[in-house]
């Protein structure tokens, strides 16, 4: 999934499968994600007032749910546009694209954040500046 109008941020549905027993959603990777999962981790216990810090990635793309609880994802394009979105059902994901600034805040009680990455860890992907990502992003040709 490379096309450049796809390359945005966005909220994506999940497969949910009602059941008297309890709901059941599932994520298989490249079908309901736009790329291969490499990796998955998850935040909780986040103290109240907390935020996880801004960044992006050169080539990492996330998808992130909430699995418990809720939280807010605000995403910047390094171009003056910035969006939060709201997450708060297990069946609904958030999309961020490799380029894509984004930091979490406003957690809930007890929240969880499943976080799946189209890479392996690697600190040399990481922009934590973001003088420097608007440098890079802007200068990126598309």
């Amino acid at each position: 999934m490379e096309d450049n109008a796809l390359n945005i941020a966005r909220l994506m549905e999940l497969p949910k499968i009602n059941d008297p027993r309890g709901n059941l959603t599932a994520i298989e990777s490249g079908r309901d994600v736009p790329f291969k999962v490499m990796r998955n981790y998850w935040i909780y216990d986040v103290p109240s007032g907390m935020w996880r810090d801004g960044h992006a990635f050169k080539v990492q793309q996330e998808f992130i749910v909430a699995l418990s609880g809720s939280f807010d994802v605000v995403v910047n394009d390094g171009m003056g546009n910035e969006h939060t979105y709201h997450l708060s059902r297990p069946q609904i994901g958030l999309y961020i694209p490799n380029l894509t600034w984004r930091h979490i805040n406003n957690f809930s009680t007890n929240s969880v954040a499943l976080v799946l990455t189209s890479t392996y860890y690697d600190a040399n992907d990481y922009i934590e500046d973001f003088d420097e990502y608007k440098t890079l992003k802007n200068g990126k040709t598309e």
